[in-house]
């Protein structure tokens, strides 16, 4: 038995937007796979820079590893790229007028053959199928999440609340952060999904699962993620961000 791995990145302006403010990509190297997903936000066109200004970093770090990296590791390297990151994108805002309070949100992965290690800020999401199970691994840092957690809405008063676009963290925003990490081990098939809010607000976990069971290639699922996000309104940027590990002879 091999692996078959698969993957593709995919960005949409949606319906509604102009411009497109997320940001992210899938790149490969000795030290396994990254994938991650940006969703810019604050001032005119100061979001794409933001989530642009991530991408690019995040990339350029990434290129630079020569070796494969322990879980241990991998959890050290995120948390290094998101504080220096985070610095570089509030510095940037601080010297330039048009993009003060810029900001992004930025889920981020790095597959190996025995785990993957998740790092996120912001309302942008993982989610993970192995076997016959699928399930959403990040907690969004919102306001609307931080009300469900303590109890004070229902899920369903979540599912609509009217400032569910309330962020409590950032990349870039504040001149330091605190950012969540978790390592979960990988073995046999599985599907790594990262997306912005644009899909997250628009498909349930249901709706994602049952596109994903589907035997069609990476990219066919993950443009049916942005179809039915932008037939469903598609008042967002959607991005996705999908790896896929199947077994075969």
């Amino acid at each position: 038995m091999k692996n078959v791995l698969e993957y593709v990145f995919l960005s949409d302006v949606g319906q509604v937007r102009t411009h497109n403010e997320d940001s992210g990509g899938i790149y490969t190297t000795n030290a396994g796979l990254l994938a991650f997903v940006a969703d810019g936000m604050g001032g005119h066109r100061a979001g794409d820079v933001a989530s642009g200004m991530t991408s690019d970093l995040l990339k350029e770090a990434w290129e630079l590893l020569e070796n494969p990296l322990s879980a241990k590791d991998a959890e050290d390297w995120l948390r290094q790229q998101f504080s220096a990151i985070n610095q570089a994108v509030h510095e940037y805002a601080n010297s330039h007028e048009e993009c003060q309070g810029m900001g992004t949100t930025l889920v981020a992965a790095i597959c190996t053959d025995e785990y993957v290690a998740i790092g996120h800020i912001g309302d942008s999401r993982a989610y993970l199928r192995t076997d016959d199970t699928f399930s959403q691994k990040t907690s969004d840092h919102s306001l609307v999440e931080e009300l469900r957690r303590t109890g004070q809405i229902s899920e369903e008063e979540a599912e609509n609340h009217p400032r569910k676009n309330v962020i409590l963290r950032a990349l870039g925003t504040e001149p330091s952060i605190k950012m969540d990490v978790l390592i979960l081990p990988l073995e046999g098939s599985w599907d790594l999904l990262l997306c912005s809010d644009g899909l997250s607000d628009k498909l349930s976990l249901t709706d994602m699962q049952s596109i994903l069971s589907s035997n069609d290639s990476v990219e066919t699922v993950s443009k049916s993620f942005i179809q039915q996000a932008n037939e469903r309104g598609g008042e967002d940027n959607i991005s996705i961000a999908l790896g896929s590990i199947s077994r075969s002879c």
